[in-house]
């Protein structure tokens, strides 16, 4: 039986087949349009997620303040100082913890024979390039026996590069930072950034070194990697060290936390929120495309009325009608939704990168918005679709069904 209703709702869409394309054109654009939007949204977040990932999403950074809340006998706006014995509290109070660094910088002059410039110089551990990420494009980062060693070697930024040597090789050549002669053994691989940042101008050497240009018993901050969850690792971080420099561990200005996984949640909220209203829209448009499919299967049940009667006169059931009609809407719903869904793709694959963060910054097309029609998207749209054309199908078919057999024949 259901192989006959398949085939009476073809015959019937074969039998207008301009009406029947119009229907399905309209079916088509709707779920494109749902599937679209809803791969914009998707590809809105991924772009929020890429310029956090260059830095690492499970990264944490804490840096010293001053005291707001007075604990026990200290009052409030103390300095908090940061020491070597910090980071060891921190890797013994951090739940899940993995690398860790101290880190202390100066702006200082920056020199080889030909230029001179004032940028900051960074002392770090060696570990330091896997917590942030700092991918190499020529040479290498220094290690643990040249930090041992307190040797004079510097990593340097891709801008640092191109300003002092004009874009020439720079591996083994020496510059002065702040007088101190240092051989470059690396230059880094571009980040992405904004016209005023100097991300790409740091200079990085040896913690340990560091101290030849600035007094390193103070700790300017510390960074470390973790895993597990952002929460429970800040959580810990605060309290190690509220319980070492007597400060309450809910005193946010005591120590100035740069969570980047707290900071990628809120774009992600932004995102989700966007991604629903995106659906919103889309389902309003695919909502008026079904619109037009109940208007056009309305037409379809009054043309065909006296057929109705008699189908029901030879003994038709309302089920049998309904079905009929039902399978109609269905098939065309289905048809048009496979071309939407079709359509969609080739959209984004023409459209391919949409300019976002690149406008902004520079090395920054990882972070411009592509439109990623994910399957959980189609399966979304094509849910959306199926309500739309069962509700679309259902009332009309539910006319056809009712309708008097007597008053069906008679229908001219």
């Amino acid at each position: 039986m259901f192989k006959d209703i398949l085939g009476q709702a073809w015959e019937a869409m074969l039998h207008n087949r301009r009406r029947t394309a119009i229907t399905m054109v309209g079916m088509a654009w709707g779920i494109a349009t749902v599937v679209l939007l809803l791969a914009y949204g998707a590809g809105f977040g991924r772009a929020f997620e890429a310029i956090f990932e260059q830095w690492g999403t499970h990264t944490i950074g804490v840096f010293p303040g001053r005291t707001s809340e007075q604990a026990g006998g200290d009052k409030a706006g103390v300095r908090v100082r940061f020491t070597l014995d910090d980071v060891d509290r921190a890797a013994a109070g951090v739940p899940g913890i993995g690398r860790i660094s101290p880190a202390v910088n100066k702006d200082v002059p920056v020199q080889n024979d030909l230029h001179t410039y004032t940028w900051s110089v960074n002392g770090v551990r060696p570990q330091y390039q896997d917590i942030m990420k700092l991918d190499t494009d020529q040479g290498r980062f220094f290690n643990g026996a040249e930090d041992d060693q307190r040797a004079h070697v510097c990593v340097i930024g891709p801008e640092a590069k191109t300003k002092l040597f004009s874009g020439g090789w720079a591996l083994g050549e020496a510059i002065r930072l702040n007088g101190e002669t240092f051989t470059i053994i690396g230059v880094l691989h571009p980040k992405m950034q904004e016209s005023e940042d100097d991300v790409n101008r740091q200079i990085y050497i040896p913690f340990n070194t560091m101290s030849d240009l600035k007094d390193t018993q103070y700790l300017d901050g510390i960074w470390f990697s973790y895993t597990g969850d952002n929460e429970l690792a800040e959580k810990g971080l605060r309290e190690s060290l509220a319980a070492a420099h007597h400060f309450r561990p809910s005193d946010h200005n005591a120590v100035d936390v740069a969570n980047l996984m707290t900071q990628l949640r809120q774009f992600k909220i932004l995102s989700l929120a966007l991604q629903v209203l995106l659906s919103l829209v889309g389902a309003l448009t695919l909502g008026i495309a079904g619109i037009g499919l109940m208007n056009i299967m309305l037409v379809a049940v009054q043309q065909r009325t006296r057929e109705i009667g008699v189908e029901k006169a030879l003994g038709a059931r309302r089920k049998h009608i309904l079905l009929q009609f039902l399978a109609e809407a269905m098939a065309i719903t289905a048809v048009g939704g496979t071309g939407g869904i079709a359509l969609a793709y080739l959209v984004s694959a023409m459209v391919g990168r949409i300019t976002f963060y690149s406008a902004l910054a520079k090395n920054a097309d990882a972070a411009d918005i592509r439109l990623l029609i994910s399957p959980t998207s189609v399966i979304v749209s094509t849910a959306i679709l199926a309500v739309v054309g069962l509700v679309s199908g259902m009332i009309p078919a539910m006319r056809a069904a009712n309708l008097d057999p007597i008053e069906a024949l008679r229908y001219e």
